[in-house]
């Protein structure tokens, strides 16, 4: 029951759009602008710099809150990567927009920072020099997000099990991006910054 409850609690939590409602709170549907993604980084590109960091942090929370919660209460690791897996399925498919979703970069950020704060933060330093020197979202959330799994095993835990949802975690963000990779491989991905927003 225990299980049960830390997913279906993190699963609800991580499934709360907030680039979709704060989009509606400005009178916009995100999904219909831009990429059509409700993540930050769309909506920096259709409503703003500010809004889009705002919906990063909200998201970043949403995954933080999930595993703190497990935290707080004493349950061991397993637990809590269980919670941290569960925000970002949520995330990816939330059933309040009819399991579609974002791609699960912000709510992992803020699951497994509170898991891993010194290996969250590797991979952010490889998001940032990926992304000072090509300038893509996608490319630079991909590799961090690959690093951090990686390092996963080697700096926090061996445990298989403590590895698997580190690994689907990762797995099902960068299948979220596998439009990017299509147009990544093409040579077709707009560069951040670049894109005209219809």
């Amino acid at each position: 029951m225990l299980k049960v409850l830390i997913v279906v609690l993190s699963f609800l939590s991580g499934s709360i759009p907030f680039g979709y409602i704060i989009g509606k709170l400005k009178g916009v549907d995100v999904r219909k602008h831009g990429s059509g993604n409700i993540g930050a980084t769309n909506v920096s590109r259709v409503l703003g710099k500010k809004i889009g960091l705002l919906v990063l942090i909200l998201d970043a929370l949403k995954g933080a809150i999930s595993v703190l919660i497990v935290k707080a209460v004493g349950l061991p690791l397993h637990y809590q990567l269980m919670a941290a897996l569960f925000a970002v399925l949520g995330h990816c498919f939330s059933p309040f927009l009819r399991f579609k979703g974002g791609k699960g970069v912000a709510t992992g950020i803020g699951a497994f920072t509170v898991i891993s704060p010194i290996n969250a933060l590797l991979a952010v330093g490889i998001f940032i020099f990926i992304f000072a020197v090509t300038r893509y979202v996608s490319l630079s959330s991909i590799t961090a997000v690959a690093t951090y799994v990686i390092a996963f095993k080697y700096l926090v835990s061996p445990c298989p099990d403590h590895f698997f949802f580190v690994a689907v975690a990762g797995f099902v963000i960068i299948i979220k991006h596998y439009a990017n990779i299509i147009r990544l491989i093409k040579g077709e991905e707009k560069k951040y910054g670049s894109e005209k927003v219809s």
